[in-house]
């Protein structure tokens, strides 16, 4: 998903959750498996909370890394990106041992 619709979807979720709160940084993480960019996640979101009460919130992702296990040999290694791809045996066919996306995990709020 582009960072763009991503940002606004995030936005989305935060304000239905703040209410009439404002909104002085969001919180969560994004998996190393997407590829997309953090930098470019926090732009976008600012751009599109102008105007709202979450104008001028941090966005702070912070980085999770994912593991995979291959089905054929059982090596656990880490993908690159969606590609499944076993170092130990060149198999295709493996299971992310994690959550993938975006979460958000808090919202620092002040009282309207």
């Amino acid at each position: 998903m582009h960072e763009g619709s991503l940002a606004r979807r995030l936005l989305d979720v935060v304000l239905a959750t703040a209410g009439s709160a404002r909104v002085c940084a969001v919180r969560g993480w994004i998996a190393e498996t997407e590829a997309l960019s953090r930098e470019s996640l926090a732009f976008q979101f600012a751009a599109h909370a102008r105007g709202t009460q979450a104008e001028d919130a941090r966005l702070e992702l912070r980085l999770v890394h994912v593991e995979a296990r291959c089905r054929s040999c059982g090596h656990r290694y880490a993908p690159d990106h969606h590609v499944l791809l076993c170092p130990a045996c060149g198999g295709t066919d493996g299971d992310l041992l994690g959550e993938t996306g975006v979460g958000l995990d808090a919202l620092e709020v002040m009282d309207a």
